[in-house]
This record gives C-alpha cells, sequence and structure tokens, in this order.
C-alpha cells in the first residue's frame, strides 16, 4: 500500500489567504493563525470605512455649501430650507461642485433660496 499524504484543501485554504495578507507587517504575513486575526480585523475596518466615508463626505459638502453661502449672506440652514421651500431639488455634491466650480450658479441658487 503506498502513503496517502493529506491536506490538500487546508493547504489551499492558507495558501489563499496568506496571498492575501502579503505585504503585512511581520508574523501577519507568514503564520496562519495571525494573518487570519489579522485580516479579520481589516475586513472589518474595510467594511466600517465604506460606511465612513459617505459620512465624512457628506460632512465636507456641508462645509463647503455653508462657506459657500455665508459669503452671499445666508446660512447653510435658511439656504437649504429656502431652496426645499421652493422645490430645487439638488443634493449636497452638486451643490458643492456649484459652489467651487460655478459660483455663479450658486448665487442664482442663493437668489432663488431668499425667495
Amino acid at each position: 500500500m503506498t502513503r496517502i499524504k493529506r491536506g490538500v484543501t487546508s493547504h489551499r485554504r492558507h495558501k489563499r489567504l496568506l496571498k492575501e495578507t502579503k505585504g503585512f507587517w511581520g508574523q501577519r504575513s507568514n503564520i496562519v493563525r495571525r494573518a487570519r486575526e489579522t485580516l479579520m480585523r481589516a475586513r472589518a475596518y474595510a467594511y466600517k470605512g465604506r460606511r465612513l466615508r459617505k459620512r465624512e463626505f457628506r460632512a465636507l459638502f456641508i462645509a463647503r455649501i455653508n462657506a459657500a453661502a455665508r459669503v452671499s449672506g445666508l446660512s447653510y440652514n435658511k439656504f437649504v430650507s429656502g431652496l426645499r421651500r421652493e422645490h430645487v431639488s439638488l443634493n449636497r455634491k452638486m451643490l458643492s461642485q456649484l459652489a467651487i466650480y460655478d459660483p455663479a450658479i450658486f448665487a442664482q441658487l442663493v437668489t432663488i433660496a431668499r425667495g
């Protein structure tokens, strides 16, 4: 009888795991147990980061709109509520882009928001 070596599946799994952790520091890149722990944490942070990025960008857009509106003598709060009252539906990203790249159109929006 010939000897049957086992562990093909686990070797494959370990190899795939170590391939994903390539470039990590120290044991985190070449010891399977440490690599798995680190990879799980990295994936958790990546998931969390994808959601946080949306929050951070929204805050950035609001800060830009507020700054541009205040130059025209209107607070962010009054500007957005004025646009909503006039049924102008532009999202914050587009308002931010207009404030930066097309101040003339943004000024028209401010006059619309004033009512």
